[in-house]
């Protein structure tokens, strides 16, 4: 079935078209909710919060971009999380966050233990840049630059205008582009541009 048969399916209530539509967007669900919340286990619990409010709502789908209409409402479950931390006051550090290892996403290829390194180097670096934007220009950052969205889907996903999304992402990336001149360098050598 393609995507508008599988809609259509688990708008019925076929359980197992849904469940091929997780498979088909869970790797972009749970890497915008890791960008946004910078904790695997935050990621996944809002990944599973975020399509189980979709299973429960599939039928208020009225068409247009399933893809963004399912990044909104995981983009909903991230502020949801992140408004619980500043309730609690045992919330988890970015440093805590940061010390974890891994990437939500796997390289192409094996490689080398140098290479690695600084590729988690990187991602970890670039991690903390994202988690120190405010969050309305974190979230059209990430669907931006990281999940490739359009700026008509951000501006679906976000609720928010055209020039609003355009303004949040120039405003979000100058801030990141300072944080990473300040931080000594924009890049460990074999990811710079010269």
């Amino acid at each position: 079935m393609n995507e508008n048969e599988l809609i259509g399916a688990s708008q019925a209530g076929d359980t197992p078209a849904f469940n091929q539509l997780v498979v088909a967007y869970q790797t972009q669900v749970y890497n915008l909710a890791y960008r946004m919340l910078s904790e695997p286990e935050s990621a996944a619990d809002a990944t599973q919060e975020a399509f189980l409010s979709a299973y429960r709502h599939i039928r208020q789908f009225r068409g247009g971009s399933f893809r963004a209409w399912l990044l909104r409402i995981a983009t909903n479950a991230c502020y949801d999380e992140l408004r619980r931390r500043r309730r609690s006051p045992q919330a988890a550090s970015l440093d805590q966050a940061m010390d974890e290892e891994g990437t939500p996403e796997p390289p192409d290829r094996d490689p080398t233990p140098e290479e690695a390194v600084l590729h988690r180097d990187l991602q970890q670096h670039l991690q903390r840049g994202l988690a120190g934007l405010p969050y309305e220009q974190r979230v059209v950052v990430v669907l931006s630059d990281v999940q490739g969205l359009s700026y008509e889907d951000i501006a679906e996903v976000t609720n928010a205008s055209l020039g609003t999304v355009k303004s949040r992402l120039s405003r979000g990336r100058a801030h990141l582009r300072d944080f990473l001149e300040r931080s000594g360098e924009l890049s460990p050598a074999p990811y710079r541009h010269d």
